[in-house]
Formats: structure tokens, sequence, C-alpha cells
């Protein structure tokens, strides 16, 4: 592996890199509250297969680092134009695209609003794009409950406690959300480290008040944001993993539009972390099609 650095606009952005450098490219991208380790299983898979991966640390995560006065944006546009810039910047005009949770999250923005720089999506739940025009309408309560964490991060207390207790509050969603997953400390530490970035309390924060518009988002984004608010459609090959013990989104009974949805059983909201093998054939699949 090697740990390459690219600056964006916005950003120094760290990147793992594996694989050939001449491979067709495949961006692997991680949500919260995980890092880039969730994809070790995945990315020596991919590269055997001569695939060049790429596996950024998001804002907020691990060595990136974002620019003095640009906003600690945690929202859907920013992590959707982080990828963009990252693309551009290293000179990657066409690419598969996967992740889970933030990471799916951005994927599907490039996917959907820059469908000819997605070669195919694998995000994990499908259409992972927040309509926050109706983020404030009740869901039911079982739903409700299971967003919790969001809601305590709405206040200060929630705050002071992500500031103070963000290994603790990871763990506890680790276990929460992959009731089946028997990860080991060992594991769980190597992820946790990558929250030590000084912009992580901030960048989380921002991301679970965005959705509910409780905060304004960066302005350097606001034709990203206006494009996601229409709701656009997926039009690339996409595949949703979804894991069947998922504990805060668990599948339903539908699938998204223009998705091919797998369930893997007894996998809980981390698929590429828990099934590794899976989630990299998922991948292999859409390339070779």
């Amino acid at each position: 592996m090697e740990l390459l650095t690219v600056e964006t606009p916005q950003a120094v952005v760290a990147v793992e890199a594996h694989g050939p450098a001449d491979g067709a490219p495949v961006f692997l991208l991680h949500g919260f509250p995980y890092a880039a380790r969730c994809y070790d299983g995945v990315a020596p898979l991919l590269a055997e297969a001569g695939l060049r991966v790429l596996v950024p640390h998001l804002r907020g995560y691990g060595q990136t680092r974002l620019k003095p006065g640009v906003l600690r944006s945690g929202a859907q546009g920013a992590l959707g134009a982080d990828l963009l810039a990252l693309m551009d910047a290293m000179a990657v005009p066409r690419a598969l695209l996967a992740g889970y949770d933030w990471g799916g999250r951005a994927a599907c923005i490039v996917a959907a609003l820059h469908p000819a720089r997605c070669a195919g999506l694998v995000s994990c739940t499908g259409y992972n794009i927040q309509d926050i025009a109706r983020a404030n309408e009740p869901g039911p309560p079982d739903v409700e409950a299971r967003y919790w964490y969001q809601y305590y991060l709405h206040g200060e207390r929630g705050a002071r406690g992500l500031a103070a207790n963000r290994r603790e509050f990871g763990h506890l969603l680790w276990r929460m959300w992959s009731p089946t997953w028997h990860f080991t400390e060992a594991e769980f530490a190597a992820s946790a480290a990558h929250w030590d970035n000084p912009d992580y309390v901030e960048v989380v924060l921002h991301s679970y008040r965005h959705r509910f518009g409780l905060v304004a988002g960066d302005p350097a984004h606001e034709a990203i944001e206006a494009g996601l608010a229409r709701q656009p459609p997926i039009i690339v090959p996409a595949t949703d993993l979804h894991g069947a013990a998922d504990g805060v989104h668990p599948p339903g009974p539908g699938v998204a539009p223009g998705f091919t949805r797998r369930i893997l059983a007894n996998v809980g909201h981390n698929p590429p972390q828990e099934a590794p093998a899976e989630f990299a054939a998922a991948l292999l699949e859409l390339h070779q099609a």
C-alpha cells in the first residue's frame, strides 16, 4: 500500500493506493464512525485482479486535512464535492465507485449528478442521497429510535459527549449496528485512531445537523445541494449490498430504483469489513460486465 497526498481546492486528502498504477480505478469510501481500515480485506482482492484501488480518508478522518478557512462541513454536498475534486486532482476521468454510510452517499452523489464519471456503483443500503426537504417528517417509532444518535448530536450535550467520548460512542454504534459481527478490539482501535483528526468532531456535528436543516451548508456547494434536492436518479449500473443484520438501516421490502440488491446474511452496517469477499466480488462483477 502507498499513501498518497492529493491537494484539492478545500483539502489535502490522504489516499491509500493499491494495485497497478495503470489499472482500472476504483474508489472505496468509508462511513461514520469507521475509517479506511474497513477496506483492508477488500483492497488486496481488487488489486490482485488488476484494479487500481484508491481508499481516501474522508474529511475529518485520518490524515486528511481541511484547509484553513474552509467550513468544517459534513453535509452531503461537501462529501460529493470532495470525491469529484479528488477524481479531478488525480486525473481520473471515470471510475468504479463504492461505499457505505457517508462514503456510499458520496459515491451516489457523483453517480447521480455526473454519471459519465462513474463506471459502476456499489452502495450499501442503496440510494443514499438525503431528502433534506422532508427530513423533519417523523417516521415510525422504531425507525426514530434507531436514529437516536443523530438527535443526540443536535444539541450541546451531544457535542460535548462526542468530543469527550468519541471512542466509546463509536464502539457503541459498532455493536448496535452490526450485532452479529464479532470484531476484535485491535480492529476497532485501528479505525478509532482515525478519529483523532482535529476536524472530526466539528465535521460529524455539522453532518448530523445539516441533514435536518439545522445549520447552513458551505456556500461553495450550493449548486450540488440544489441538484440533490431534486433527488436525481441513479442511471449507471448499481448494486446495493445490504446487510440483513444492519441495526440502523435494515433492508425493507422495496429496492431503490436502478439498483440490484443483494442481501448479505449475518452482516450488519459495515459490509466491506464484515464481508470483504462479497464486497470485492460485487465490484469485480461490475468491472467485468
